[in-house]
């Protein structure tokens, strides 16, 4: 006796195509995902790199400084240090001291009176960071900015 053939039945042909095409649009859209929460994880990271270099630098701005130009100089060359090596694009760093009344950080007035109390103001601005990331420079901001800010204290100046 021959070996008989097993057929399928007619409605099972017509559907051999559909697990396929069923499995290309659900990847799809778990790539995207998956690809999208990358991206922002990269984007967090270098927005919380920048943030910790910031503090960083007010922090050091604190440091055994004698003069205010000399602590506006360190918090700058420290945001250099901690920003060199791993950011993929030059930063802007802007190190100021400024008053703590009325933002005036051109000629600062600082002393150990109220009206006299300074901050030590670090900016850090990396601009040109959607082209880092390709696909979603849409849902990407252009430019990332740490800021910190340290109270100096009024009777060592």
């Amino acid at each position: 006796m021959a070996p008989q053939k097993l057929r399928t039945p007619p409605g099972q042909r017509r559907q051999r195509g559909v697990y396929a095409i069923e499995f290309a649009l659900v990847f799809l859209i778990f790539f995207t995902l998956l690809y999208g929460i990358i991206c922002y994880g990269i984007l967090f990271t270098f927005r919380y790199g920048l943030q910790n270099a910031a503090e960083d630098a007010a922090r050091a701005a604190l440091r055994y400084q004698t003069d205010l130009p000399a602590r506006a100089a360190m918090a700058k060359t420290v945001a250099i240090v901690q920003t060199s090596g791993w950011l993929p694009v030059t930063p802007v760093i802007d190190a100021r001291v400024c008053q703590v009344d009325g933002d005036n950080c051109l000629t600062p007035d600082c002393g150990p009176a109220w009206n006299q109390r300074c901050q030590v103001v670090v900016t850090i601005t990396a601009s040109g960071m959607n082209s880092l990331l390709p696909m979603i420079t849409f849902a990407m901001p252009d430019q990332l900015t740490g800021r910190a800010s340290m109270l100096l204290d009024g009777r060592l100046l």
